[in-house]
């Protein structure tokens, strides 16, 4: 089995303005570097479909998915870009480009529970990880993952995930909807303090939160995650693994002051695989959140791929 790789040309439509660091190229240097490098035959593309809003609602409540669903449809129709928050906009593209990322995200875990792949990654925007259960926000409008965990759960009758998020920002939306499912382990790590200014405290004893200061560099998180992530992830013996796989961590990256680089990303992958072939199956869906420098999100995405390919 391969790794499957999906996305889609709508995520390159949603485009929040002229500058704006979560921008469509985001995209295209990923898929350039992984052509530059070989890495793309290692991969089954696939394009996302659009998601079932029944599984969104697993993850957010009936009326943010009916509020923003009319308001994505108005800008859509009019032509007209529409601010939601001071870093968050849409465009006509964007509605069908979040339906995509989190269809995405469906499909791929479909995939990996229905064995047509031995794990998948998720190239697209927008990201997720900010939206709440009821408020789009920090660039995102629906939870990918936190929909595609729900699914794994409700609609496939998993017992156990593992959400694991190694964005520079902390995953608040994801630590919204998921804190108190039992069936659900959360670890991350973020700088702190930084944007959203949240997760110092967890929310539920289902997360293990690892507020990192600014200028940390990977051997002081290795160390972190050995001490703080594994001993919950063993214990908690995940039947799937989601990953939030931001990459603004990157010491190049300016949105945030960490000073990880593409090996310690690799170093993560492989302690991420370990657990879940230990536990899993070997089942992973990683999803795209963050980095904005496009070198160095495309070296460090092509990092992570080489350990879930195997290559």
């Amino acid at each position: 089995m391969s790794t499957a790789f999906f996305s889609h040309p709508d995520c390159r439509r949603h485009d929040m303005g002229h500058g704006h660091p979560e921008c469509p190229q985001r995209l295209d240097a990923i898929d350039d570097h992984l052509i530059a490098t070989g890495l793309d035959i290692a991969l089954t593309r696939h394009d996302a479909p659009l998601v079932d809003l029944k599984d969104v609602e697993l993850a957010h409540t009936h009326h943010y998915v009916a509020e923003l669903r009319e308001v994505l449809e108005q800008v859509e129709t009019s032509g007209q870009s529409k601010a939601l928050d001071p870093d968050t906009a849409a465009n006509p593209g964007t509605w069908k480009a979040a339906l995509r990322a989190a269809g995405a995200a469906v499909a791929a875990t479909d995939a990996v529970i229905d064995g047509r792949a031995e794990n998948a990654f998720c190239a697209v925007r927008p990201p997720g990880h900010h939206a709440t259960r009821d408020e789009a926000m920090g660039f995102c409008f629906f939870n990918n993952v936190a929909v595609a965990a729900r699914h794994a759960l409700d609609v496939r009758g998993l017992r156990r995930v593992a959400v694991i998020d190694f964005d520079v920002h902390h995953g608040n939306g994801t630590e919204d909807i998921l804190a108190g499912d039992e069936r659900v382990l959360m670890v991350s790590f973020f700088q702190h303090p930084l944007y959203p200014y949240s997760g110092a405290v967890p929310k539920g004893t289902n997360m293990v939160n690892l507020p990192i200061p600014p200028y940390t560099r990977g051997g002081e998180l290795r160390e972190l995650i050995e001490a703080n992530w594994m001993p919950a992830l063993e214990a908690f013996r995940p039947e799937m693994i989601f990953i939030s796989a931001g990459f603004d961590a990157h010491r190049e990256d300016d949105l945030g002051q960490l000073g990880l680089v593409e090996a310690d990303y690799e170093w993560i992958t492989l302690r991420i695989k370990a657990v879940a072939e230990r536990h899993a199956r070997g089942r992973i869906v990683s999803c795209l959140e963050g980095g904005y420098n496009l070198s160095a999100l495309a070296r460090s995405v092509a990092a992570h791929l080489r350990v879930l390919t195997g290559v």
